[in-house]
């Protein structure tokens, strides 16, 4: 009997044992496997942030400045510039002597775009409008001559052609639907860079403001300009302003600089592109824009004085001091003294702003003055008739 009750406790003993090893045996398998399958899971996780960093890397701005960047140009221009030498200054060795002026070759440079497969390329006025030759650098390495087809000192803007076909070009956008925050990219040829790898240089940053106002320089008016953050350098005036979706929505025309400084500092300006599609049509057609019109109106800016004398909120817009007979001005009904503060959509700050914004119209066209009168808001219609 104890003989059969060791028996059973060995079996049983060896049974338990089996039991124990299977289980220890499947631990070790079941942890093997999720350690495994741990190591596998972060080999996915680093492969899918892999990709997502490559993919990341070919966003929007990315993909829009490969497809504009082709259509860029860098100008090169000569200008004939006269002086006289030192002698000529003195009136008196003027007399005796003669007037000595000599002619002296300047070359600058510029940016500029493609606008299309033949060709046209628009740029800023004082890029290439005084220019005797005009050469055009593109990204596959050649340099071509460009011809002069028009230009218009006022607003600062030149058409240039060069000779091919299916050439890459930017689409022209829209200006009136712009928004303060988004984003833009500005390409061209700052310092002279476009020439070192044949490649436009790109910044990128966010509209920054519309419809800016900036009155006259250097006898040509800015007016409803585009501000941006996106860094203008000297040489990349004439490059284009796109947005996100490669239009082109302005051209690269100004900066403001610190007292002291020439470069740039955040804030930049650009021509509309609706502006420039007016003024396109008319220098193909013409080779310049015709503004042959009159108002009859003589202005002076209201000062703070003005505006104390006439009891006004504000010394913004201009005062009517004379209006000539027959004229627009006074067939619309306005009277001296009259105080105008707006024309259109435009606010008039000073005679500059006024003079900067009648520019942006032509003859035939007619305009909604806004003004006060005896401190009440009125408007009148004006016509702006052929000068006489």
């Amino acid at each position: 009997m104890n003989r059969l009750k060791n028996i059973f406790h060995f079996i049983t003993t060896a049974l338990t044992l089996i039991l124990i090893t299977s289980n220890l045996s499947l631990g070790l398998s079941s942890s093997f496997c999720s350690t495994a399958s741990i190591n596998s899971g972060d080999t996915t996780k680093k492969q899918i942030a892999n990709s997502e960093i490559s993919d990341g890397r070919h966003n929007v701005i990315t993909k829009t400045v490969a497809e504009v960047s082709p259509a860029v140009v860098g100008i090169n221009v000569t200008q004939i510039q006269q002086y006289r030498d030192i002698f000529s200054m003195d009136p008196f060795y003027r007399y005796w002597f003669g007037d000595r002026v000599y002619n002296q070759q300047i070359k600058s440079l510029g940016s500029g775009a493609i606008i299309s497969p033949d060709g046209y390329i628009i740029t800023n006025d004082h890029v290439a409008g005084n220019a005797v030759e005009v050469n055009v650098t593109l990204t596959d390495g050649r340099e071509v001559s460009a011809k002069i087809i028009g230009t218009d000192p006022v607003s600062d803007i030149c058409l240039l052609k060069i000779d091919g076909k299916d050439l890459p070009y930017i689409k022209l956008g829209s200006s009136d639907d712009l928004m303060p925050g988004e984003w833009v990219i500005a390409l061209g040829n700052p310092f002279g860079l476009f020439n070192v790898n044949d490649k436009p240089t790109v910044t990128v940053g966010v509209i920054s403001a519309t419809g800016m106002n900036l009155g006259m320089a250097n006898d040509r008016y800015y007016v409803n300009m585009i501000q941006t953050d996106a860094a203008i350098n000297s040489g990349n005036s004439g490059g284009p302003l796109v947005n996100a979706i490669g239009e082109l929505i302005g051209m690269n025309t100004l900066i403001y600089t610190a007292q002291g400084s020439s470069g740039n500092v955040g804030v930049g300006f650009a021509i509309p592109v609706n502006k420039i599609k007016k003024v396109l049509d008319e220098l193909k057609k013409k080779g310049k824009v015709d503004r042959d019109f009159w108002t009859g109106l003589n202005i002076l800016t209201v000062t703070d004085q003005l505006a104390k004398t006439y009891n006004l909120k504000t010394s913004r817009g201009v005062i009517i001091t004379q209006i000539a007979k027959n004229s627009p001005a006074q067939k619309a009904g306005l009277k001296v003294e009259d105080i105008i503060t707006a024309i259109n959509d435009y606010k008039i700050n000073d005679e500059n702003t006024m003079i900067g914004i009648l520019q942006e119209f032509r003859t035939g066209d007619e305009i909604t003055i806004t003004y006060l009168r005896d401190n009440k808001e009125m408007t009148a219609k004006l016509k702006l008739e052929k000068n006489k």
